[in-house]
């Protein structure tokens, strides 16, 4: 029994942002071209977006040039249009999804794919870990490989735990390898660098530049990922069928919730992605992303292409690229490879049990994705890779620009000039823009519910018609409420950013039950003040304080929020009660060979 098979490198170049790669565009494969309306759908949503952002700043600007245009009035425009064109893009984006599943044009989640063909290239199961749980991430190992000999693949798969855990957690983890890998259906290996030189995606390429040659594919695995053999095995099938193809992105499920925070978030993403996921695979095309996890991988494509260099400079905006996996889907892009999404439903992963853990995770996102805007002019890359870099480093930047709209909205109301809110006389308009920004923000819950409602199968399998409306009922108030808790959390951390303070690489931690108030004060303390800010200058600006009622409220209960919600014994009370209801997972609980799903 040996921890690591026979070395078979293979070369992994580093890549040059500066230059497209020579010789470019090396595939061509007739059975990923894309559907001939593909750049019209992109068009189409860009154009919906941007009208969307112009009528409703045209009538924001309409009801502020009555009583003169000031500076404050351009500040507000100038922060509104981009802002409001953002939340238009997710409903749109959301509706087209909408529209897709409730016709029977896409069919959402779907059984994993499977082929008649005989499969023949061999996959290499990647589970990167840093000071995880051992046994639970083993755990995971063993059910994969057990599902893999079930699916009759076991002699095409090897799994490689790639330890970059500290020098403490080797034995620990070296002699669960030893007992695991004698019992495991499927070889196992494991091997901890000493030295950790690019965190995860260094990690991997270690992993490639010894073993890449042996192996046709690698499926990429976070330490808490789950996925079917079944679902492993169609994907390899289908790689192998299309030789354009360099990556299969699945959209994994949340599971395994236990605090009321983790079964708030599984309940969300089960009801509301799959419409937002349908209409992101509608006009991503070939040009599809990468999350860096559960999602299959051709070696020799991503040895050639995404050698990843440092970036000059220093961190937080130089050096190793933290969010790669964006970065890559690009690097494979750019070299002519196809890299599409697919929506299968034994793909899994978990969730930070508490807000201030989601928080921790996201800090980590926040330095990575914004050090993507310093890639936006790299050469060669497709626009619509470019446009997906923006987007993700967007989702950070517009936290500050909402607090500084409210701000600016709370500066007027105080000069006693027309605000956004209509406190200085334009009521009317104001709610008008006021009241098609909500139907923006929360029309994609809606149309979810409504689509849930219309599928049988779906309605019953997250607990019926009453079931959904009482959790979304909760969920509701409770997304307003912790907002802006998260928009003034993610400011802090972008002018942490901007400080030049790094994230580091902490272990995640995966199994939290409560939060004392000592962990939560110290967290919320800034909004907490903020909130008691808000609530000082209400007398000056009742109207204006009026609408920003969930606002001040959120950021008051910021640490009450994150206590109440980081219990397990909380979260299986609402559980009981019939609150965030989800299908089932029968890959975790054993009782059926194929996973329920909303589409099914």
């Amino acid at each position: 029994m040996r921890p690591l098979p026979p070395e078979a490198p293979i070369a992994m170049p580093v890549q040059r942002f500066g230059e497209p790669p020579r010789p470019n565009a090396p595939v061509a494969d007739g059975q990923t071209v894309e559907p001939a309306d593909m750049l019209s759908r992109r068009v189409l949503l860009v154009l919906l977006t941007g009208l969307f952002a112009t009528a409703a700043s045209t009538t924001l600007r309409e009801s502020l040039i009555q009583d003169g245009i000031d500076a404050w009035d351009v500040a507000l425009l100038l922060l509104f249009f981009p802002l409001f064109g953002w939340i238009a893009f997710g409903f749109l984006n959301a509706a087209i999804g909408f529209v897709l599943l409730i016709t029977g044009s896409h069919p959402g989640f779907v059984p994993a794919p499977s082929s008649a063909g005989t499969l023949t290239g061999r996959t290499a199961v990647l589970v990167p870990i840093h000071n995880e749980d051992v046994a639970a991430v083993y755990g995971r190992v063993e059910r994969m490989a057990r599902s893999l000999a079930d699916a009759g693949a076991a002699h095409l798969f090897d799994f490689f735990i790639l330890s970059d855990s500290g020098p403490a957690a080797e034995p620990e983890e070296f002699a669960a390898w030893e007992a695991l890998a004698p019992r495991a259906a499927v070889p196992v290996y494991y091997r901890r660098r000493t030295h950790n030189i690019g965190r995860k995606p260094g990690n991997v390429a270690e992993w490639i530049r010894r073993f890449g040659s042996a192996y046709d594919y690698m499926m990429m695995l976070d330490a808490d990922s789950l996925m079917g053999g079944r679902a492993m095995v169609g994907m390899a099938q289908v790689m192998e069928q299309r030789p354009g193809i360099a990556l299969l992105q699945t959209v994994p499920t949340v599971i395994d919730a236990q605090t009321l925070f983790q079964r708030w978030m599984q309940f969300a993403s089960r009801l509301y992605g799959p419409i937002s996921t349908a209409g992101l695979v509608w006009w991503s095309g070939a040009e599809a992303t990468f999350w860096g996890h559960n999602a299959l991988v051709r070696v020799t494509a991503f040895a050639s292409s995404c050698g990843l260099p440092d970036l000059s400079g220093n961190p937080p905006f130089g050096g190793a690229i933290m969010s790669h996996d964006m970065v890559e889907a690009a690097l494979l892009r750019r070299r002519g490879w196809a890299v599409h999404m697919i929506m299968i439903e034994d793909s899994h992963e978990e969730y930070p049990p508490t807000l201030i853990d989601q928080a921790v995770r996201d800090r980590r996102w926040a330095q990575g994705n914004i050090q993507h805007l310093r890639l936006l002019d790299s050469a060669g890359f497709h626009w619509i890779s470019r446009l997906q870099l923006l987007i993700g480093a967007s989702a950070y930047i517009t936290s500050p620009a909402w607090l500084v709209l409210i701000a600016t909205t709370i500066a007027q109301a105080l000069a006693g000039q027309t605000t956004l809110v209509g406190s200085g006389g334009n009521s009317a308009v104001s709610l008008q823009v006021f009241g098609i920004t909500l139907v923006l923000l929360f029309g994609p819950k809606l149309l979810s519910v409504i689509w849930a409602l219309s599928n049988p199968a779906c309605r019953a399998a997250f607990g019926g018609r009453r079931a959904i409306l009482r959790s979304v009922a909760f969920d509701i108030p409770l997304s307003m409420l912790v907002a802006p808790v998260t928009a003034l959390t993610q400011t802090i951390d972008l002018i942490n950013i901007v400080r030049g303070r790094p994230s580091g690489w902490a272990p995640q931690n995966r199994n939290r039950d409560g939060l004392s108030w000592a962990d939560a004060f110290p967290r919320y303390r800034w909004h907490m003040a903020l909130g008691f800010a808000f609530l000082l200058l209400s007398p000056f600006a009742p109207i204006t304080a009026l609408w920003l009622i969930p606002v001040t409220l959120g950021l008051l209960l910021a640490p009450v929020l994150a206590i109440w919600t980081a219990s397990s014994a909380r979260g299986q009370a609402m559980a009981d009660s019939g609150y965030f209801q989800v299908p089932g997972s029968p890959i975790v609980s054993g009782d059926s060979p194929r996973l329920l799903s909303p589409a099914t």
